[in-house]
């Protein structure tokens, strides 16, 4: 496709947009700006809403236009006008169970609150990665699945690596047809609303705009990313990307998260 026609870039946060440290380097940043002209960016994450939006404003996405994808999909606000433009909420009726799988399996779960992240075992080292991630607060509650009497788009297993496909593996089988869980890093298995992706709330969003996948690009690096990078008219791996994400992508970068591997997938197929 011609460069020219993009109008939309996706871009996921952690292991992509952002360094290790959770920065958006200088020569990244320059790139954003300048895309930004003619392009909507959309930063696309498994992060809640709250943890995006500090972002977004520190790119300037509250003034010259933008949007936010959280819970990998399950919700795309406008940056600028604060406007939902896409929402799928999880069934009250998973919260128990997953709370219970999640105590089966002897790994930590969490969901947020308008506050920050709650979570039964709030000292668990993996669990409070997704603060480190988000610069949420954790909040200690006694019973999850008692406490979660309002509406959310995900829940959040968080656990060690080596443990990861074996539970995920438990969880696909348990909660088959009903919701969708995935990685979304070594340490982080998401439980969403079947159907939820980055891919389909692209779709919506695209639809929204009156664009198609061919005005898209997309940037990842996580099994979380795959659906979009795979969607997109021009879908991007990162270098640090797991194999499963790079074997759908249109280009892999040269450099990886930590070396501006946004900004040269920028310049190549936007600014150049």
């Amino acid at each position: 496709m011609a460069r020219s026609n993009i109008r939309v870039l996706a871009l996921d946060l952690d292991g992509t947009l952002t360094n290790d440290e959770k920065i958006v380097t200088p020569r990244t940043r320059a790139a954003l700006d300048a895309a930004a002209q003619g392009v909507t960016i959309v930063l696309a994450s498994g992060r809640p809403t709250a943890g995006i939006l500090p972002l977004a404003k520190a790119l300037g996405l509250d003034k010259k236009g933008g949007c936010v994808l959280a819970y990998n999909g399950g919700k795309i606000v406008d940056c600028v006008t604060g406007e939902a433009l896409y929402q799928v909420q999880l069934g009250a009726e998973f919260v128990p169970e997953l709370c219970e799988f999640a105590a089966r399996q002897d790994v930590a779960i969490l969901t947020y609150n308008s506050e920050g992240i709650v979570c039964e075992r709030d000292q668990d080292v993996w669990a409070n990665k997704e603060c480190f991630t988000t610069k949420l607060p954790m909040i200690h509650v006694d019973d999850l699945a008692s406490y979660v009497d309002y509406p959310i788009c995900k829940m959040l297993i968080t656990l060690d690596p080596a443990r990861r496909d074996a539970v995920c593996a438990a969880g696909k089988e348990q909660f088959a047809g009903r919701i969708d869980l995935y990685p979304s890093s070594p340490f982080f298995i998401e439980a969403v609303p079947l159907g939820v992706a980055k891919d389909r709330s692209l779709a919506a969003l695209l639809e929204r705009m009156g664009l198609t996948r061919e005005n898209l690009m997309a940037c990842g690096d996580g099994l979380n990313d795959r659906s979009m990078i795979s969607y997109a008219g021009v879908g991007v791996a990162m270098q640090n990307a797991e194999d499963a994400v790079k074997a759908v992508a249109d280009y892999v970068t040269a450099a990886d998260n930590n070396h501006d591997g946004v900004a040269e997938a920028i310049e190549k197929f936007i600014l150049n």
